[in-house]
Order: structure tokens, then sequence, then C-alpha cells
């Protein structure tokens, strides 16, 4: 079982997410304009997010994830939450993260986002660590360029959010770019005559 540690940063505590946050991620989970720039239903069902923090705890145990309560460091209340989803065999990472509306623009994404990537290019040796975000949502796209993130492309109408197809856009950073020597050419197919 994989133990998760307690990240710092200038103004925030980055912790496990623990059953007792439960109802503070269904009061800020529960906000329309949280759920409208994320994949978060609406209205947020009860017990929803007993089940959510269980399903990370679990992935976090497997070495699948890494999932961060992200709390104000003084008083150590819940602000939002970070999870980088790992894929071992291809050494990256799928990052998410939500900011509660009343701590908007205060720039506590980026910080915890960058905390975020950093352990996962340090601890758990990722090299590439790629999110998505809501095209009409430029704000979480800020945050991503912040944090070193390059934007790779859009895929349109990618996603149904509330019946309402939407396009995404991709972001993606390398630990160290890989330097580019030549094309590759991949081994001819065998078995198959052309």
């Amino acid at each position: 079982m994989e133990k998760q540690p307690i990240l710092a940063t200038g103004r925030l505590y980055l912790r496990p997410f623990d059953i007792a946050d439960a109802p503070e991620v269904q009061r800020l989970c529960g906000d329309y304009a949280v759920a409208a720039t994320t994949l978060l239903p609406y209205p947020y069902p009860d017990g929803l997010a007993e089940v959510w923090i269980a399903s990370l705890r679990e992935d976090v145990g497997h070495g699948d994830a890494a999932a961060f309560a992200i709390t104000l460091a003084p008083g150590g209340s819940l602000i939002g939450g970070v999870r980088l989803r790992i894929d071992a065999d291809h050494a990256r990472g799928e990052l998410g993260f939500w900011i509660g509306r009343r701590c908007w623009g205060r720039g506590y994404a980026t910080e915890a986002v960058r905390a975020v990537i950093e352990y996962g290019f340090s601890v758990h040796g990722l090299h590439r660590v790629y999110a998505m975000h809501f095209s009409r949502n430029p704000a979480s796209g800020r945050v991503m360029e912040k944090c070193g993130m390059l934007h790779e492309g859009r895929f349109r109408e990618h996603v149904k959010k509330w019946g309402v197809y939407e396009d995404v856009d991709l972001w993606g950073v390398l630990r160290e770019p890989a330097p580019r020597t030549g094309t590759y050419i991949p081994p001819p197919l065998r078995g198959m005559s052309l």
C-alpha cells in the first residue's frame, strides 16, 4: 500500500483526502459554477463524495494515482482537489484539478498544480504530465501555461457535458524534452504483402 506525503507550498498544504472531508467536498463541488467547468455532476448527489474519496484512497494505495486535498496553510480549510492518474507503463500522468469558487483568481490552482507536477516527476519518475480542460474555460489553460505546460491541441466535441458536446484543449509538459535525433521509421510488418 503506497503512502502519500503532505506537500507544502508557500500558502497551501496538499494532503491526502480523508472521509471527514466529504461534507466540504460535496458543498464545494455542488456549486453550479464549479460543476459547469468540470465533469462533476450537478446537483452533486449525497454520498458521492464518500464514494469518490474511497476510490481515491484505493487508487493511491495501488500506485495508480496521487490525489491531494488542497487546503489553506494557516487554517487548513479545504478549498479544492488535484489528482494525477498514473500510467506507469508509459511513465505519464493525467492531471485534473478543481478549486472552490470563492478561491478563484488567487493563484491557488497554479500553486497546487505546480507542486503536483513536480511530485509526479520527482517521486513517481514520470516522463510526461498532461491535462485537458473545456475550451470555453481559458482560466484552466492559463493555470497549465503558468505551470510550464504547452498547448498541444484541441479535441473537437470530445466530451458530452449536460447534453452538449464540448471541445477540450490538451496541454502537456515533459520532465526533460528528449533530443530529437531523427525520424522514427517503424520496422516492416511481417506476414503482410502490399
